[in-house]
């Protein structure tokens, strides 16, 4: 299966500590996306995201500064994540983040590059601007 990287960055008005709640904590991902969200707070634990369409396990979390996990979609290829990188950086205005998403299925890749921006970055941004 042919792969993609999706590279996306984002400035938030906030402090680190408020985007990593709202990427980590299940009821302020929920918030922002509109949809159910079970986000465990462990490494290796599970999570699932929009009502369950989206799910994998966190693989590295430093609170306030990275988040990795694998993650897929419930229409990818059985068995198959990618790996998705939230990096955090404290920034004079707030925050900016850098997203980096490898192995993602190439007939997937515009769509899922699309979807961070149209419905993380930019809902987040209004919820945490608020």
């Amino acid at each position: 299966m042919k792969t993609k990287t999706i590279r996306q960055s984002a400035t938030f008005k906030a402090v680190p500590h408020d985007v990593y709640e709202a990427l980590m904590d299940s009821k302020k991902h929920g918030q922002f996306t509109g949809g159910e969200a079970d986000i465990s707070r462990e490494v290796g634990g599970r999570f699932t995201a929009y009502d369950g369409y989206i799910e994998g396990v966190n693989l590295e979390l430093v609170p306030d500064n990275k988040i990795v996990q694998s993650w897929r979609g419930s229409d990818w290829p059985e068995g198959h994540y990618s790996r998705a990188t939230f990096s955090l950086e404290k920034t004079p205005s707030g925050t900016r983040l850098t997203f980096t998403q490898t192995g993602v299925p190439e007939e997937f890749y515009a769509d899922i590059s699309r979807g961070w921006r149209d419905y993380y970055w930019g809902p987040m941004k209004e919820v945490l601007q608020k």
